[in-house]
């Protein structure tokens, strides 16, 4: 059987990660003709459609989401292959400040590889609102920073912060009843939550009536009480674990926009272990 191609699974996952071939195209130096071609040898060579294209971008079908989690896993590892094989290494400590909306399920699995492929690296983590890690910035708190903002209007300038992926909002409940009570009862994060706040802006502005029902400390403690069946709550694709029911237009609740990730830029003067985990970072993270 021949092997899947790693640049075309780089471009893939790119796709999937930018939201469409042409805004793709630039982060991996191709033209979008050539990225086009890529993703085309590449559904030739599995025999399945892997992108639902439309005039609002490119999103993956079933048989793409599938494709993406391994496509992360064999950048990952290849990755990780350079770096031993050319005797790069990573010593000294960082202080990681992540928001928990940020892949909840995998975080833990990529933090835990770097730690395998650096011994010698010392990897303090810590978790905060995206609110604070974008105010404290820069800050003696932490030395890279993660945050979760609303989908911008405009396009990023050169030495902005690093766009990591674009994910989709949903409303959750425990079922798919859940969002049709009134008030609708409103499971969010405390005030001060750039979520919580567009959650309560999109509903006042659809004229849809609701309360605050319950405030979670942490997305965990917001996916626990929706999957107990005390009201709705607006996260993030990723953030939406077992248990959890997307619900659909029948329950009344307005669409909501894209949220994006993003790694805060490097600071003048930083240390070069800094600017090589954050590197290490946005390629694994991606």
């Amino acid at each position: 059987m021949r092997a899947l191609d790693i640049d075309q699974l780089r471009t893939f996952v790119a796709i999937c990660d930018y939201g469409s071939l042409s805004a793709a195209a630039p982060h991996l130096c191709l033209s979008t003709s050539a990225v086009s071609e890529q993703m085309g040898k590449l559904e030739q060579r599995l025999s399945q459609s892997l992108l639902t294209r439309g005039k609002t971008g490119a999103t993956p079908t079933a048989h793409g989401r599938r494709l993406l989690r391994h496509a992360r896993d064999l950048l990952a590892l290849s990755e990780a292959a350079v770096r031993d094989l050319t005797g790069e290494s990573l010593e000294g400590e960082v202080c990681l400040a992540l928001t928990d909306y940020f892949r909840p399920a995998s975080v833990t699995q990529l933090l835990q590889r770097l730690r395998v492929d650096y011994p010698g690296l010392r990897l303090n983590v810590m978790v905060a609102k995206s609110a604070w890690i974008d105010a404290s910035e820069p800050s003696p708190e932490f030395d890279i920073g993660l945050a979760m903002r609303l989908a911008p209007t405009r396009p990023a300038s050169a030495g902005e912060s690093t766009l990591l992926r674009r994910e989709r909002l949903f409303w959750v409940g425990a079922d798919r009843n859940a969002g049709r009570e009134r008030p609708l009862p409103v499971l969010a994060l405390p005030a001060g939550c750039a979520l919580q706040a567009l959650t309560v802006r999109t509903l006042e502005r659809h004229r849809v009536s609701y309360r605050l029902a319950h405030s979670a400390s942490g997305v965990t403690g917001l996916q626990l009480a929706v999957a107990a069946g005390l009201g709705v709550a607006c996260l993030n694709e990723s953030s939406i674990g077992p248990g959890l029911v997307r619900l659909g237009t029948a329950s009344g609740l307005p669409p909501m926009q894209e949220v994006e990730f993003h790694l805060l830029p490097p600071r003048r003067g930083e240390a070069p272990v800094v600017s090589k985990v954050r590197d290490t970072l946005r390629e694994l993270f991606r």
